[in-house]
């Protein structure tokens, strides 16, 4: 997944939030993970997939063009693309100028270190 940062603290000397597109090529994901630090609004742009979320991964939202996404402060999730020929892409919002991302493995239910 390449992420392309609009706003940001970097970028504009934002405080308080962080925009950015994403982008899932073809048949891949994101990895499993959270943020310690913000919130997150996901709008998705073009594509369709699944919203992968819980400590093992084990809910499912079908996701596609259209669709909002909230993503609570420490809520384990992975986008999934399940397009064998284009891109997904996604604006994501966060309400904190730098995100603080843990890798996190559904398999033990514990950060990857």
């Amino acid at each position: 997944m390449t992420r392309l940062a609009g706003v940001s603290k970097a970028l504009a000397g934002t405080e308080g939030i962080h925009l950015a597109i994403a982008t899932i090529p073809p048949g891949c994901a994101s990895s499993p993970h959270y943020h310690v630090n913000c919130e997150s609004a996901i709008y998705v742009v073009s594509g369709k997939g699944r919203f992968l979320t819980g400590m093992h991964l084990e809910e499912t939202l079908e996701i596609e063009q259209g669709d909002f996404i909230y993503v609570p402060p420490d809520s384990v999730h992975q986008p999934v693309n399940d397009s064998l020929s284009e891109p997904m892409e996604l604006i994501v919002a966060r309400n904190a100028p730098v995100e603080i991302v843990v890798e996190f493995d559904p398999a033990t239910g514990k950060p990857v270190e």
